[in-house]
C-alpha cells in the first residue's frame, strides 16, 4: 500500500497561502501592501516548487517499495505452495522481475555475480541481496541528497525573510520629531509584518516536511527489510562452501572409517591364516622330525607353538588399536557437529548485535539532527528578538 503521508504537505501548503492571502487584504480587497504581498508570494513559489521535486521523490519511492512488498508476498506464497523448496530456480532467470528501472538492474547484478560464483558442485562463495538492494538504493530513489536538507532550507527561508522584512521596514523608517517618526511607523509595520509572517510558514513547514519524510523514510526501510528477510528465507541460493566443508568432512570420515575396517579385517584374515598356517606345518615338522631329533625337537616345536600364540596375540592387539581409531574418529565427528552449532549461534548472535548497533546509531542521529535543527533556530530567533 503506497504511503501518501506527503499528501500533508500540500494540505498545509494551500492552507498558509490562503492565511497569508487573507492577512494580506487580497479576499477583502484592501490590499496593506504590495510590496509584502510580492515578497510573501515569492517565497511561497519557491516553497512550492521545493515540495513538488519532493513529492516526486516520494512518489519513485513508495513506487519502488510497493514491488518490494508485493514481491515479498508473492514469494511467501509460493514457498509455501512448493512445500518449504528453494525458490532461486524459478528466479534466476527473470532479468524483468521488476518494474522500477533501479530494482530491475540492481537484481540483474546480482543474478550475474550468482552466475560468476556458480561451479560444477554449486554456488562457491556466500552472497547476499542486500549488496545490491539496500538503503542506499532507496536514499538515491528518494533524493535523500535533497530531501534532507529541504527542512533547513525552509527554516532559512523563513530567516531570510525575517530580516528582509525588517530591513524594508527600517530602510522606511525615518524622522527627527515625534511628529515625522509618528508618519513613518506604517512602512515599519509593514516590513515586520513580513518578517513575522515568513518566520512563522518557514518554521511550520520545516516541522511537518521533517515529520513527512521521517515517517516515510521509515517506512520504505520496513519494507526494504521485510522483503530481505523473506528472500533470504525462500530464494536466496545456498552457498556450498560451509554445507561442503561439513560434508567433506563427514566423506572423509567416513571413508576413513571404511578404510580401517578394511584393515581390520585383513589383518584378521591374515593373522588367522597365518596362525592356521603356521600350527599345520610344526605340526607336520614335528612329525617327520620327532623320530631323528626326539626330545630336542619337541622342545623346538613348543617354542614354534609360543611363537605362533605369540602372533595371535598381537593381531588381537592390532584389533584393538582399530577398534580405539574408529572410536576417536566418531568421537571427532561428534566434536565437529558440535562446533558447527555454537558457530551457527554465534553468527546470529552477532547478527542480531550489528541490527540493535544500526538501530542505536540510526536513533542517536536523528536525535543529534533534530536537537541541532531546532537549537540552530532558536538562536537565531532569539538573537533576533534580542536585536
Amino acid at each position: 500500500m503506497k504511503n501518501r503521508f506527503y499528501y500533508v504537505l500540500f494540505l498545509v501548503y494551500v492552507i498558509v497561502v490562503a492565511f497569508v492571502l487573507y492577512v494580506n487584504g487580497v479576499f477583502t480587497g484592501d490590499e496593506a501592501s504590495l510590496m509584502n504581498l510580492t515578497i510573501n508570494v515569492g517565497f511561497l513559489v519557491i516553497i512550492g516548487v521545493i515540495f513538488v521535486i519532493s513529492a516526486i521523490s516520494f512518489g519513485r519511492l513508495n513506487f519502488i517499495t510497493d514491488e518490494l512488498e508485493e514481491l515479498t508476498y508473492q514469494l511467501q506464497k509460493e514457498y509455501k505452495e512448493a512445500g518449504g523448496k528453494n525458490l532461486w530456480g524459478s528466479y534466476q532467470d527473470r532479468s524483468d522481475l521488476f518494474e522500477s528501472e533501479e530494482l530491475r538492474a540492481a537484481f540483474n547484478k546480482y543474478r550475474l555475480r550468482i552466475k560468476s560464483l556458480t561451479a560444477k558442485r554449486g554456488i562457491a562463495g556466500p552472497c547476499d541481496l542486500e549488496e545490491y538492494i539496500n538503503e542506499e538504493l532507496l536514499d538515491r530513489a528518494g533524493m535523500n541528497f535533497f530531501n534532507s536538507g529541504v527542512s533547513g532550507t525552509l527554516t532559512g527561508l523563513g530567516i531570510l525573510g525575517t530580516f528582509l522584512g525588517l530591513s524594508m521596514g527600517l530602510g522606511s523608517f525615518s524622522g527627527d520629531d515625534i511628529y515625522t517618526i509618528s508618519d513613518n511607523v506604517g512602512p515599519l509595520l509593514s516590513g515586520m509584518k513580513v518578517a513575522f509572517h515568513t518566520s512563522v510558514y518557514g518554521i511550520l513547514f520545516s516541522l511537518v516536511f521533517n515529520v513527512v519524510y521521517r515517517s516515510i523514510m521509515s517506512d520504505a526501510y520496513e519494507k526494504l527489510e521485510n522483503f530481505l528477510c523473506i528472500f533470504r528465507q525462500t530464494a536466496q541460493p545456498r552457498s556450498m562452501k560451509e554445507d561442503e566443508s561439513s560434508a567433506a568432512m563427514v566423506v572423509y570420515q567416513a571413508g576413513m572409517l571404511s578404510a580401517l575396517k578394511q584393515m581390520l579385517e585383513l589383518m584378521k584374515g591374515e593373522a588367522m591364516e597365518q596362525t592356521a598356517g603356521v600350527e599345520r606345518i610344526v605340526n607336520k615338522f614335528t612329525e617327520r622330525m620327532e623320530s631323528s631329533l626326539g626330545d630336542d625337537f619337541e622342545r623346538l616345536g613348543n617354542t614354534l607353538k609360543k611363537a605362533g600364540e605369540a602372533q595371535s596375540a598381537s593381531a588381537a592387539n592390532a584389533r584393538e588399536l582399530m577398534e580405539a581409531v574408529t572410536a576417536l574418529v566418531e568421537v571427532n565427528q561428534n566434536v565437529q557437529s558440535a562446533l558447527a552449532r555454537v558457530m551457527d549461534r554465534q553468527e546470529k548472535f552477532a547478527g542480531e548485535l550489528r541490527e540493535q548497533k544500526e538501530k542505536l546509531e540510526s536513533a542517536c542521529n536523528e536525535m543529534s539532527d533534530e536537537i541541532s535543527s531546532q537549537l540552530y533556530a532558536f538562536d537565531k530567533m532569539r538573537s533576533l528578538y534580542e536585536e
